[in-house]
């Protein structure tokens, strides 16, 4: 029974993620175990559950039918499983979890390794990636966005706001000079960053309160798709930059960077926790969040000096 439980699980991750290889990524096995386990299925069956292609794997008619039953009773399973462990206090399993690389490494990972070590049974597989991941079909149970959530289908929990400043260097003050309002900005060679659809529009707070929003076009010749990596280019002398305060604090304290529109608010980024929307939410998901919501809400060092 075990063995065909095994079997059922890596048909359905990889019905959901659309790839064997995404499949054994979650599974923590390889794609050969992970095909053998979904033949031997077909073949207990006697059926075909799945079309294979260089492209990915897409559920059969039966497929489809048969991933709707034993999805929800897995799913039963699963929230039986967890009332029990709830009960005794205690968290399970595996928290797969994706994040940006600078937030991960300044702020979430000391969270998150100390959430963990007050579960012992609980494991962590903490990814850091600034490009989007696509938490449903590679299998993760949480994610973290800076910015405005584009994705619907995502459950979001705010759990602090990102204030952004515009810098740049001295050597690039000194050469360029300094642009006198925001407009101005289009004159000058502006860093961007390639993980945004709007990497050119960088966007303000209304000059006056119940005001709209103000927008500038900005281009130049550095794109980056890392914070730090941007901020770097921007010491480097190579344009104007707009960074999360938590990314240019130090540059800014040390001199390295200069705020370019000391009397303008770019506007903030949301920081966000989001999952796929479920039948059943994990109990350990719903634990990290309000972990993390207490924690973030103690300490937001990015937004307490006035940059």
């Amino acid at each position: 029974m075990q063995h065909r439980i095994n079997d059922i699980l890596a048909f359905l991750y990889a019905v959901e993620t659309g790839s064997i290889s995404a499949a054994a990524q979650r599974m923590c096995l390889s794609k050969s175990v992970i095909s053998k386990r979904i033949s031997d299925l077909e073949a207990l069956l006697g059926v075909k559950l799945l079309h294979r292609s260089t492209r990915g794997v897409i559920a059969t008619d039966k497929g489809t039918t048969f991933y709707r039953r034993t999805h929800a009773i897995i799913l039963q399973l699963d929230q039986v499983s967890e009332e029990l462990i709830e009960q005794e206090g205690k968290l399970c399993g595996l928290l797969r979890i994706a994040a940006p690389v600078t937030l991960g490494t300044k702020y979430l990972g000391p969270v998150l390794f100390a959430f963990t070590s007050n579960h012992p049974k609980l494991s962590l597989a903490l990814e850091l990636n600034d490009q989007i991941t696509d938490l449903s079909r590679e299998g993760y149970d949480l994610g973290f966005r800076i910015g405005q959530l584009r994705d619907s289908s995502l459950i979001a929990h705010k759990l602090a706001k990102s204030r952004r400043v515009v810098c740049c260097s001295p050597i690039y003050a000194q050469s360029n000079g300094l642009p006198d309002s925001i407009g101005d900005l289009t004159n000058h060679a502006c860093i961007g960053y390639a993980n945004a659809t709007t990497n050119e529009i960088w966007q303000f707070e209304p000059e006056k309160s119940g005001g709209s929003l103000r927008s500038v076009i900005v281009r130049g010749r550095i794109v980056a798709n890392n914070v730090e990596s941007i901020r770097d280019a921007a010491i480097a002398g190579l344009g104007i930059a707009i960074l999360p305060a938590f990314v240019a604090a130090q540059a800014l304290a040390d001199g390295q960077l200069i705020n370019v529109l000391p009397d303008e608010r770019p506007t903030a980024d949301d920081v966000c926790a989001v999952y796929p929307q479920a039948p059943h939410i994990p109990i350990k998901v719903r634990a990290i969040i309000k972990y993390l919501t207490a924690a973030f809400r103690k300490d937001l060092t990015w937004n307490e000096s006035d940059i």
